[in-house]
């Protein structure tokens, strides 16, 4: 007998709920902002319209299914099952992070605070929650691109908007750079680092590097098997270059950097605390991943 599907109820914790773990009252909470002009009503506001979100999800999941709640920090601890249908509740960033631990569930994604987030992955609102559950094993998706990076020691990463690979906080990241296939053309670097993103993350970090370098690369759509790649700030010296500081990578392309630090990272989406640990000499390619993010579309006049 094959189980009931589950819906697994993705948030974060809200920020009133940071302030209140770290300052123990509202009234302390309050006076902490209130001595740096800032209000607490706006943030508490903005807790209770996450919290009534979610509650209002949570209410409309079928009777006949099963139920459960993760927050962000616990992602890389929680085992998502093949039948579960996931919702995020919160922003954008959000069905990001959550994306790398999925294996092709259907992900619907709730914005609580409408107008407030672009609403790129969060394309929802909780008022439509019980139509969208119901239809979602059925419901046209997107999928979305995502990116890898899997080091020579088999350690694997993934990300939905991007990999960032260098040194950990604002040191030089040393490094041989180039292109698998590409004839064995690899130069010494030292930079600030290598950003290789999505079409999703062509939204966010990755079209900031881009437009900063009035790139003429053609930016690649959520669903296209296509990368973008650009070295920040590589430094020329007798020893390292800077010619190959940006380009794309097809469906089949990898970028391969060697390790010539003594401890460089690789994390994806923001997520520095689940990241790959590289040391000297260690090689890691990164490229398109043939995993998706399998995202409900939009509804023709449901939003």
């Amino acid at each position: 007998m094959s189980l009931a599907p589950r819906a697994v109820l993705v948030h974060r914790t809200t920020e009133y709920e940071e302030l209140l773990a770290r300052h123990g009252t509202h009234g302390q909470a309050a006076f902490f902002l209130s001595s740096r002009g800032r209000d607490l009503g706006e943030i508490a506001a903005r807790h209770h319209r996450a919290h009534r979100a979610l509650a209002e999800v949570a209410a409309a999941v079928p009777s006949a299914w099963r139920q459960a709640r993760v927050e962000r920090g616990d992602l890389d601890r929680f085992l998502f099952a093949p039948e579960d249908v996931v919702v995020v509740v919160g922003q954008d960033g959000l069905v990001a992070n959550a994306a790398k631990y999925l294996t092709g569930q259907p992900v619907i994604g709730v914005d609580p605070e409408p107008g407030r987030n672009p609403g790129v992955l969060v394309r929802h609102r909780a008022a439509d929650a019980a139509a969208l559950l119901r239809e979602a094993p059925a419901a046209r998706v997107d999928e979305l691109t995502m990116v890898e990076a899997v080091a020579d020691d088999t350690q694997r990463l993934l990300a939905l908007n991007e990999i960032y690979l260098g040194a950990v906080g604002h040191q030089t990241a040393r490094y041989r750079l180039g292109l698998e296939g590409d004839g064995g053309v690899v130069e010494a670097q030292a930079s600030s680092g290598v950003l290789v993103g999505t079409g999703t993350g062509a939204t966010g970090w990755l079209r900031s590097v881009w437009q900063q370098r009035n790139s003429d690369l053609r930016l690649p759509h959520p669903t296209e098997d296509r990368l973008l790649w650009f070295v920040r700030e590589a430094w020329p010296s007798p020893a390292t270059g800077t010619s190959l500081v940006a380009g794309e990578l097809a469906a089949a392309g990898r970028l391969c950097l060697t390790v010539e630090s003594e401890r460089l990272v690789a994390f994806g989406d923001g997520m520095e605390g689940d990241a790959l640990e590289l040391t000297w000499g260690q090689t890691v390619r990164v490229g398109t991943c043939r995993q998706r993010l399998r995202l409900v579309a939009p509804v023709a006049g449901r939003r």
